[in-house]
């Protein structure tokens, strides 16, 4: 290897880090002509979806957790499907299921609506457990099992949930093992007065997502991907979130897992790209810990536990 291919390696590095910021800007900026006020939200799913994981939306109805999430698959031209869980809803009405062909004489797959690149699966909590658990092998695995059979879902593969937090009778709290496949959980919260404001301005004619055409492509999506998974973590920056999870351990009832860790890594991976550099830092790690470990945590407290717990970690473990 001679002297200056280390060099050009580092400056095609440096291209790609910068392709995929643009890819971000362009899709927040093509998000945001429909969903007002949420940039910080935006940046998070991307990061995500960069990370190759999936997205939690809790909140209050009507603050746009679908107009969200077809933004953001429109954005980048990808299919997508909606799934409205109901406590009727079955597994095979997520995954798909055997129908038999009158014409062929043989059973043939039918694909449910887990087979898109983005699929929106609304108020899961309103599904039975066994429902539920159909989106777990799609997004651990990238696959489902229907009838004995394994069939691939399309990639890049996204899965973006939302839960009402206002209506509890007769929903289904998601198990910890579920809500530890979600790489992060988010909350909207309600637009301030000049951003409601502006929406109202935005719907006055056609819906602004009726308007809204790709700024990115699929191929776009596996290139971020790549590039993310290719970002530098020193051994102080992984030593670091070893010790923020082993923390949350020795001081809750349930702490951040190895999972958790590995997640909390991959987000920070994205969010140093989303930043413009081939490294993470520990800011990267600090603003991401936010939304990848409170789901994870169980404390005494239901409410406000894992929140103060995760402010309590960042102030007793150190950078070194």
């Amino acid at each position: 290897m001679t002297d200056s291919e280390p060099a050009a390696a580092g400056r095609q590095r440096d291209r790609d880090v910068e392709a995929v910021g643009e890819t971000a800007r362009r899709v927040v900026e093509s998000v945001e002509d429909v969903i007002v006020g949420h940039p910080g939200v935006i940046e998070h799913i991307l990061t995500a979806m960069f990370a190759g994981g999936h997205v939690l939306l809790e909140d209050v109805p009507g603050v746009g957790k679908t107009m969200l999430s077809r933004s953001i698959a429109a954005s980048f031209d990808s299919s997508f499907k909606r799934v409205q869980f109901t406590p009727d809803l079955l597994p095979a009405d997520v995954t798909g299921a055997s129908v038999y062909n009158q014409q062929t004489q043989a059973f043939e797959f039918r694909p449910g609506p887990i087979f898109a690149n983005v699929v929106l699966g609304d108020e899961i909590n309103r599904a039975p457990p066994k429902t539920q658990s159909a989106l777990l092998e799609a997004m651990e695995e990238g696959q489902v099992t229907a009838d004995g059979e394994t069939h691939a879902v399309p990639q890049p593969f996204t899965v973006i949930a939302t839960q009402n937090t206002v209506e509890r009778d007769r929903t289904y709290d998601l198990p910890m093992a579920e809500l530890d496949r979600f790489t992060k959980k988010l909350e909207l919260g309600y637009p301030d007065e000049a951003e409601e404001s502006a929406m109202l301005e935005q719907v006055v004619g056609d819906h602004p997502i009726e308007d809204l055409e790709p700024v990115a492509t699929l191929e776009d999506l596996e290139r971020a991907r790549e590039v993310t998974a290719n970002v530098t973590v020193e051994k102080p920056v992984r030593d670091y979130i070893t010790r923020l999870s082993r923390y949350t351990r020795e001081h809750a009832d349930l702490g951040a897992s190895p999972r958790a860790s590995l997640l909390l890594l991959r987000a920070a991976q994205g969010r140093a790209v989303l930043e413009g550099r081939d490294y993470v830092i520990p800011d990267d790690v600090q603003t991401e810990i936010e939304v990848v470990f409170p789901h994870r945590i169980k404390t005494g407290f239901e409410d406000t536990g894992s929140t103060v717990l995760l402010e309590e970690t960042l102030d007793a473990v150190a950078v070194e």
